[in-house]
């Protein structure tokens, strides 16, 4: 029956055969074991666009398919004064259609929320919410169990953990039963000095092993696979070094500008909303070495040897390993787009970088002497992440007097978004009397023969939050070395501001600046 699971590539005729699956696994079976441990998620700034978005879609997905423990209620806080009955209908609005399936689910799941309005800078305010919370406790029979989500702006991430803590919050002072957990939300601080001014706050009322640090892009499914490509397989891990392996590409683009973030982004730019957090997290994973073994703190422990071993950034030559880009208008998808400077909120003159192509290397054993080169810019040509991994060529060519020229190395392709697949690229024969080569792409589709169903990144980190599993969260050391990293780069740019003499401006729609392959391989 191997016909049946063998597909056809588009390019250059290559197939390639998946294994049947094992038997079918239930739909409770593919997201987890379910928590064991009853909980009450609550969440502050319940009534901001990342709740209705995301987090309570991502719980209700989780309750249909069996992965949310059982009690489990959710709470919401905000400013906003609303009853219950007014958050639960704002929920429903804001996520349930006609057209939507399961219906029936949905009624019994609205019955676990509840709303309470909270003052963030106002002590009694968090201490009449501990004591609604220990009552819904009693309720609920939550067994004091309790998540925060900080789904707020950052300024608010340090003041907000402190209150919590002093109105007991955290278990640390009242010692109740069960246990606490922060989850925050990147950024975690601007720079070194203020990530480390954020932990010391935080780390008041909260230890280590109760803060979750969210990077949702740990949490897809296809970065994970990266660690199972690497490390699984005897067939890859033996090349995946500086013997074999010309460069590596990292790449997150985007069509969207910055939308209704400009306040945040104006004083971010793509270094800190990008590459402190997803790219140093993607090439982590790409240059690690194998854990001892799967589990958090060894995985973790991993991660950030990557992040000791990275090569202190050429400040004095940072033109050479560092290219900064502005979109301006353009035509996105048939349609046409303002330039950043145009955007509401944007400063006219504005030098805020929304494009950067840079090179790095990994002083290591494995890497020493491997360019990595990570690119991420918003209101590009597509919308794509991959880890692309460029193979050196074919050190003596045999075929020089027949082919002539070059023989086309290797690429590996590990797309993230939005093929979520792996291609492989090599040589062939072309068929004919003739000795031609030509290239031919060997395709794996990441979903292909999967049983149930798929966790989306945010049901994702919410279920390991319950299971108190930190393995796709960030440790604060890993927070600090990237800052430590990319600090000199931010303080080097930010002179007077983004130097306008470095920032390279680029029409929307496009790949982004053409002097970004400026950046040569050696």
């Amino acid at each position: 029956m191997a016909s049946e699971n063998t597909k056809q590539s588009e390019s250059g005729g290559a197939k390639i055969t998946v294994d049947p699956p094992d038997p079918p696994l239930s739909a409770q079976e593919c997201i987890s074991e379910q928590p064991e441990d009853p909980c009450a998620i609550v969440i502050m700034g319940a009534t901001g666009d990342l709740t209705a978005r995301k987090l309570i879609p991502a719980l209700f997905n989780l309750y249909r398919n069996g992965g949310l423990p059982d009690p489990c209620m959710v709470v919401g806080c905000g400013r906003t004064k609303m009853s219950t009955e007014d958050f639960r209908d704002r929920m429903t609005k804001a996520i349930i259609t006609e057209d939507s399936p399961d219906h029936s689910k949905w009624q019994v799941f609205v019955t676990s929320l509840h709303y309470r309005p909270i003052v963030y800078d106002d002590l009694n305010s968090f201490d009449q919410l501990a004591a609604s919370l220990r009552n819904l406790d009693q309720k609920h029979r939550t067994r004091g169990n309790k998540i925060f989500y900080l789904a707020l702006p950052p300024s608010l991430y340090k003041p907000v953990a402190q209150m919590l803590g002093k109105a007991g919050l955290s278990n640390e002072r009242q010692h109740e039963n069960g246990w606490s957990r922060l989850v925050v939300e990147k950024p975690f601080g601007r720079d070194l000095e203020s990530a480390i001014d954020l932990d010391r706050g935080i780390h008041q009322y909260f230890t280590e092993h109760q803060i979750f640090r969210i990077d949702h892009y740990l949490a897809k499914e296809t970065v994970q696979n990266v660690l199972m490509f690497r490390f699984a397989n005897a067939i890859f891990e033996p090349v995946w070094n500086r013997r074999y392996i010309d460069h590596i590409s990292i790449t997150a683009t985007e069509t969207l500008g910055v939308e209704h973030r400009a306040g945040y982004y104006e004083q971010a730019g793509v270094l800190r909303d990008m590459f402190q957090n997803h790219m140093m997290q993607l090439l982590a994973l790409t240059a690690m070495e194998p854990p001892s073994r799967f589990e958090a703190d060894y995985v973790r422990d991993e991660r950030i040897k990557v992040f000791r071993a990275l090569r202190p950034f050429p400040i004095d030559s940072v033109r050479e390993y560092l290219l900064l880009g502005q979109y301006e208008k353009g035509t996105i998808n048939g349609e046409k787009v303002p330039a950043y400077r145009q955007e509401p909120g944007v400063n006219s003159d504005s030098l805020t970088p929304t494009f950067a192509r840079m090179k790095i290397f990994v002083d290591n054993w494995r890497w020493q002497g491997v360019p990595f080169f990570l690119t991420s810019g918003k209101r590009l040509a597509q919308k794509i992440t991959e880890i692309a991994i460029q193979f050196k060529e074919v050190p003596h060519s045999m075929f020089r007097r027949i082919l002539g020229g070059d023989i086309t190395a290797n690429r590996l392709i590990m797309g993230i978004y939005p093929e979520e697949k792996i291609t492989l690229t090599f040589q062939t024969k072309h068929p004919g009397a003739r000795v031609c080569l030509r290239s031919v792409t060997m395709d794996f589709n990441y979903h292909q023969n999967s049983q149930g169903p798929v966790l989306d990144a945010y049901e994702k980190v919410l279920l390991d939050c319950m299971l108190g599993d930190q393995m796709l969260f960030w440790r604060q050391d890993g927070v600090e070395l990237c800052w430590s990293f990319l600090t000199p780069i931010l303080s080097e740019c930010e002179t007077c501001g983004y130097r306008a003499d470095m920032l390279q401006m680029y029409e929307s729609g496009s790949w982004g600046p053409q002097a970004a392959e400026a950046l040569n391989v050696h």
